[in-house]
């Protein structure tokens, strides 16, 4: 009987093939350099927004725009361009999205206002979003033989990884360094032109490479009889990526606030503890159950979120520090458990079509509360509006709870009476 498929972010995996012909060794390590390294580069500007409002004049909603950009183009590029690896190969896709990143990095280092900004960000979104289909499948057809699950662990801990390094990197950078607008970009470019050397070096992995260029954009479908159990889970989605869009744009700002800081590494350390204890949750719970995992996930991101409103309350920034790194542990965690039970909803030839609706979810949540809270600050100050969109998400992990209790229940009356 032969073995089915995987699809990662909608780029199909055939063990197979991946058995008898993938390469091992560097490559492997080459491609989650890449990950982590987009990833790094996504977070940096995160610690740099307060900065550029500074010396920009720009407001609380101009910067969610910015943020919000890369999170639609990430998603354009993924839906647009995510299977193109099947046809053409791992190896000339990674190198085009590494090639757009340092352009990115140039237009971030040369970037005297808002207009170039928005360019960077944009071609920044474009990169990762082409990228991520073919590292995603490139990391489990190039597995260590002796350690089969690695490819999957650094798919999932990678992004949280590269998000941390980059919050805590730039803040030190920009604290410490000169040309703080300019030296995390040109360090980046360095890096990725490195990486860029090690992926034109190694062996291509995918079994149908060597195709036509065909732009085949990806069908978003979530299966009839699975339309009730995804509607339950991308609550979880969207209660994640909403607490992540707000932090990793407005976040440090808030934290430089309650801290009543001018140090900027404070912006940086707040999103890397976020990502930290997300990533330390992802592993602590990679074997848990996925229902079990998000229910975990939701509770933690309660209790995060209860303490953020206390921080707030109180306008104390040890709180809100703890607060930070339990709501970390909970996003990481409901996102896991979350994504992990929605890619078991479709067969393996549907698999792509319903990620791709995952992320469609997942990409909005992310962008669209962000600007919505950026515009509001303008409005009604930071203090109020993070307030009131720490309730809002409050109230939609109660829900998800509660729906993803009563999904639980009734899976395992379903599996006592098979």
């Amino acid at each position: 009987m032969a073995e089915p498929s995987k699809t990662i972010t909608g780029v199909t995996v055939h063990p197979a093939a991946h058995a008898a012909s993938a390469p091992r060794g560097s490559g492997f390590w080459v491609v989650g350099a890449v990950l982590v390294l987009l990833m790094l580069s996504s977070s940096v500007p995160s610690a740099l927004y307060v900065l550029y409002q500074q010396k920009w004049g720009l407001s609380s909603g101009t910067i969610t725009v910015v943020f919000a950009l890369y999170a639609v183009t990430v998603l354009a590029g993924l839906l647009l361009f995510g299977s193109l690896s099947d046809t053409l190969g791992r190896r000339p896709v990674l190198g085009v999205g590494l090639v757009l990143a340092i352009v990115s990095m140039a237009l971030f280092a040369g970037a005297q206002g808002l207009a170039l900004l928005l360019a960077a960000r944009a071609v920044q979104g474009l990169a990762v979003g082409l990228a991520t289909g073919a590292m995603g499948a490139a990391l489990l057809e190039l597995s260590p033989a002796a350690r089969p699950a690695l490819g999957a662990q650094v798919n999932s801990a990678g992004p949280t990884v590269g998000i941390g390094l980059g919050g805590i990197g730039a803040g030190l950078l920009v604290q410490y360094a000169p040309a703080p607008t300019v030296l995390s970009y040109l360090l980046l470019i360095g890096a990725f032109a490195v990486t860029l050397v090690g992926v034109v070096r190694m062996r291509e992995s995918a079994p149908g490479a060597g195709g036509r260029l065909r732009v085949v954009p990806h069908r978003i479908h979530v299966p009839q009889g699975a339309r009730g159990r995804f509607a339950v889970l991308v609550l979880t989605i969207v209660a994640v990526w909403s607490v992540g869009g707000f932090y990793l744009s407005l976040g440090p700002h808030l934290a430089l606030s309650l801290l009543q800081s001018t140090n900027y590494l404070v912006g940086g350390a707040t999103v890397a503890l976020l990502a930290g204890a997300a990533t330390a949750a992802q592993l602590m719970l990679g074997r848990t159950g996925a229902l079990r995992t998000a229910v975990l996930g939701l509770l933690g991101l309660l209790t995060g979120l209860a303490l953020v409103l206390l921080a707030l309350g109180l306008g104390s920034a040890t709180v809100f520090l703890v607060a930070t790194a339990v709501l970390g542990s909970g996003w990481g965690a409901a996102f896991l458990g979350a994504f992990r039970a929605l890619s078991g909803l479709a067969d393996p030839a549907h698999r792509g079509e319903l990620t791709a609706a995952v992320y469609v979810f997942a990409y909005l949540a992310m962008s669209v509360p962000a600007v919505l809270a950026g515009m509001l600050t303008n409005i009604h100050g930071l203090h109020r509006t993070s307030v009131g969109f720490m309730a809002a998400v409050a109230a939609v992990c109660v829900v998800a709870l509660l729906a993803t209790l009563r999904l639980a229940a009734r899976t395992r009356a379903e599996e006592g009476t098979a």
